[in-house]
């Protein structure tokens, strides 16, 4: 296909690309602590992240050309989504409104929990005390952080919100334990079993702990961070890319695509963070 002639065909699609390649381009330098200097109160680069994101959600919602259809509108509507997800580490998010979204992740979190207290059962005789000393924390750190995301939920302070960033990175680090522990087990059987049940957690506590980074400072980052002595990229290879996409996807009752880059945006930006 010529790209050239592509552009004239498709001029909508195309300009939206372009955004997305402005906002990510601006996410990676944000990331970077490049500025391009400062605009009234922010700076060159947050400016032409939001500018290009306004300007694709004002794409995605334009009715006027008769050329377009329900599916290209889709399409633009995935992408503007997309250019939020990418920009998201740059904007202050509302802390009320993570608090929430981490409290509607509570049915999924005491599920996925529950699962993991019923796997041992189904594992062999040797593993399933190996995996019940992995997990015997889950409980108390799932409650724990619930409780803690109700109360910023109820009063948003600094104060709390630190107890919920040593909230999700203690469980946080409890996961990446177990996950470690898990490859260890040998039967195929047994790791199997552990493993799914594990994820469902790993991914849940992985989408709040962005969450929670999305209005957390700098300086808390780094101190989370810190305090996060197993990394991502230690347990990644005992992550299932496949179930973590369909459980995102179900909670927030979106396509599989979109949740994809959800969880590839909340991978990357826990890893640059130093998760």
């Amino acid at each position: 296909m010529n790209p050239i002639a592509n552009i004239w065909k498709s001029p909508k699609t195309s300009a939206a690309g372009l955004l997305i390649g402005v906002v990510t381009i601006a996410s990676v330098l944000s990331q970077q602590g490049i500025t391009l200097g400062r605009v009234g109160s922010g700076t060159v680069v947050a400016l032409a992240s939001g500018i290009a994101s306004a300007v694709l959600g004002l794409l995605a919602r334009d009715p006027a050309t008769s050329a377009a259809t329900p599916t290209s509108t889709a399409k633009l509507g995935v992408w503007a989504l997309i250019a939020l997800l990418v920009s998201a580490p740059m904007t202050a998010c509302s802390g009320t409104s993570v608090a929430q979204n981490i409290v509607n992740w509570t049915p999924a979190l005491q599920g996925a929990v529950a699962t993991v207290d019923s796997t041992a059962a189904l594992l062999a005789p040797a593993d399933a005390p190996v995996f019940t000393a992995a997990t015997v924390g889950f409980d108390a750190a799932s409650n724990l952080l619930v409780a803690q995301a109700k109360a910023y939920l109820a009063n948003p302070t600094a104060s709390v919100l630190a107890q919920l960033q040593t909230a999700v990175v203690t469980f946080q680090q409890q996961v990446n334990a177990s996950l470690l522990s898990a490859a260890k087990i040998t039967n195929p059987n047994s790791q199997s079993h552990v493993l799914n049940a594990i994820n469902g957690v790993a991914t849940i506590v992985t989408a709040i702990l962005t969450l929670v980074s999305s209005i957390s400072s700098k300086v808390a980052l780094a101190r989370m961070a810190q305090q996060s002595t197993i990394k991502l990229a230690e347990v990644q290879p005992y992550l299932d890319r496949q179930s973590a996409v369909a459980l995102v996807a179900t909670h927030y009752g979106e396509a599989e695509n979109v949740a994809a880059m959800q969880v590839a945006q909340a991978e990357m930006s826990a890893m640059q963070a130093g998760f």
